[in-house]
């Protein structure tokens, strides 16, 4: 029989219960709606591990490396933007975002029916004003009922190049896609700078956010989508370099 999101959740080798006491800083990040952050960690360390969204050795780390990871985004988003999360699986960065900023318009964009079901489940039951849509981002159906937004924001969804492609067709010229990436993401923007171009990538920036708040800081990789003229220059530019290599 499946717990419900406020069953008491257990340490990976199913013995003490885990503690999920939210750390001083989530109240900085999170304010008076805190106690919601507080469910949807409990929502995350129980129903999220039995439908295996998350493994079982994250629940001890679901605060730092997670939950305050991904609300550490905010900092790079303007107030009232609109916001598509793609490929957002339990909701990472999506609902974090949304718990933090209630202001910004959150779309959680996942293909798999146990994913979504679970997303739009917590988010009834936490009273959110967030839309999930099933699907993949490069569906036409999604672009048309997604698209269109200021942000795109993953988190572990796929390699550097295919995001961008991935992306940036839903968001608006000069909107942003905010990818979540390791401490490897200077070699990754580098390999994949003219699969970048070709999608309508410019402006690239490597970024910290949460500082003082997680340790390590987020490390973002910012692109904008830029217009059809400076597409075309980007990839004609990457081209030159390439061949100069």
């Amino acid at each position: 029989m499946e717990r419900g999101a406020g069953a008491t959740p257990h340490s990976p080798d199913d013995g003490a219960p885990t503690d999920l006491t939210p750390p001083g800083v989530a109240h900085e990040v999170f304010g008076d709606r805190l106690p919601l952050a507080e469910q949807y960690c409990a929502a995350l360390a129980t129903a999220g591990v039995e439908r295996g969204l998350i493994g079982p050795r994250e629940v001890p780390r679901l605060w730092d490396r997670h939950i305050l990871n991904c609300a550490a985004l905010g900092e790079l988003i303007p107030i009232g933007a609109s916001v598509v999360d793609i490929g957002s699986g339990a909701g990472l960065p999506g609902i974090p975002l949304g718990i933090a900023r209630p202001d910004l318009r959150i779309t959680l964009v996942e293909p798999l029916l146990r994913r979504t079901k679970f997303l739009a489940e917590f988010i009834e039951s936490a009273g959110l004003a967030i839309t999930v849509v099933r699907g993949r981002a490069e569906q036409p159906d999604v672009r048309k009922e997604a698209g269109g937004a200021d942000y795109v924001t993953s988190r572990a969804v796929a390699p550097l190049g295919k995001l961008a492609k991935w992306s940036l067709p839903l968001v608006r010229e000069h909107g942003h896609m905010l990818a979540l990436k390791g401490s490897s993401v200077a070699e990754e923007l580098e390999r994949d700078r003219m699969e970048l171009a070709r999608a309508g990538a410019g402006h690239a920036r490597i970024l910290e956010c949460g500082i003082g708040i997680v340790s390590p800081p987020t490390v973002v990789l910012s692109v904008e989508r830029v217009p059809r003229a400076e597409k075309r220059a980007n990839k004609q530019a990457t081209r030159r370099a390439e061949r100069g290599r």
